[in-house]
């Protein structure tokens, strides 16, 4: 069966699916958001979702809206059996949503309906849960809220941060579409609606949510660093420099420290938290690079050393 598929996604997130899509043989066309200028040179840089589908030959399409009338009849005019998205970053309306002869569908990385919304993966891990996944839904014009075709779920391991959760539901959402969407296309897959209860919304990562409170348990200030690492990093402030946090790991002993005071014990670098302790690991000083906890406080020169609670004023 022939297959046209338009696929809408932007981040590294969405590549994988975007490979998976390909490796089924169907004509895509990709909708990605425009490029953007990047670092401290500004340089005009493609989404990987574009890199991805120029390696692969495919068409690109680059709105600033995909709501605009021009776009809305560059997708008609292709005909699709599918729209899929994956992390696109544009709500699509309904006069996208009703495009594809079969349906419209988002791969999203929560089992819904826990963690609608922009930072799914973040949140879970901030949160302390213990499961996360992939949820493959139908789209509906209210935030991710559409029926879902299929879930699959997957531990959030204690060494888990961002990084590493995000790799791992990526390629879980790619096999996902490989092994449900042509299922779906032959009408064999019941779609079922999400439930009412446990409904949240997974908000994106504001600047407030980056600083640690260091009155938190160091439980709490441990899933804020995993939950914010390798972006956009969880941060601290000693009064007049910030410092990203990297990695952390709990500390096993009983040591009696204020919140956000640091000491040299037994070699580890430790800091107090409201309750217990964490043994700082990789460190950003504002400005500098990426370092090891134990040379930076070597490089302070005292033994000295704390953090002050929330965001610099």
């Amino acid at each position: 069966m022939s297959v046209k598929v338009v696929f809408m996604g932007t981040p590294d997130f969405a590549v994988p699916t975007l490979d998976a899509l390909v490796s089924q043989g169907w004509e895509l066309l990709v909708v990605t958001q425009p490029d953007k200028r990047v670092g401290r040179k500004k340089v005009l840089t493609p989404p990987p979702v574009k890199a991805a589908a120029l390696r692969h030959g495919l068409p690109v399409l680059q709105p600033e809206k995909v709501r605009d009338k021009a776009s809305v009849e560059e997708l008609s005019a292709f005909a699709p059996d599918l729209i899929v998205t994956a992390a696109y970053g544009q709500l699509l309306p309904t006069s996208v949503l009703s495009i594809p002869k079969v349906g419209a569908i988002n791969v999203h990385a929560s089992l819904l309906p826990r963690w609608r919304g922009a930072a799914p993966i973040h949140r879970a891990i901030m949160a302390g849960d213990e499961m996360t996944g992939v949820t493959l839904m139908e789209m509906v014009k209210a935030l991710d809220a559409g029926p879902m075709l299929e879930q699959r779920a997957i531990p959030i391991l204690d060494e888990d941060d961002v990084g590493s959760l995000h790799d791992k539901l990526a390629e879980l959402g790619a096999k996902m579409c490989v092994e449900v969407l042509p299922k779906y296309l032959a009408g064999e897959i019941v779609v079922t609606e999400q439930p009412e209860t446990g409904v949240t919304y997974a908000a994106r990562i504001e600047r407030e949510d980056e600083f640690i409170d260091w009155a938190q348990s160091a439980q709490a200030v441990h899933r804020q660093i995993r939950g914010l690492s390798p972006w956009p990093g969880a941060s601290a402030w000693d009064g007049e420099q910030t410092y990203k946090m990297w990695s952390a790991k709990k500390h096993e002993g009983t040591v009696k420290l204020e919140p956000g005071q640091v000491r040299r014990i037994g070699g580890e670098i430790v800091v107090g938290c409201g309750d217990g302790a964490l043994v700082l690991e990789t460190i950003q000083p504002s400005g500098k690079r990426k370092m090891s906890a134990r040379d930076w406080f070597g490089g302070l020169r005292q033994d000295d050393f704390a953090f002050v609670r929330g965001l610099p004023s």
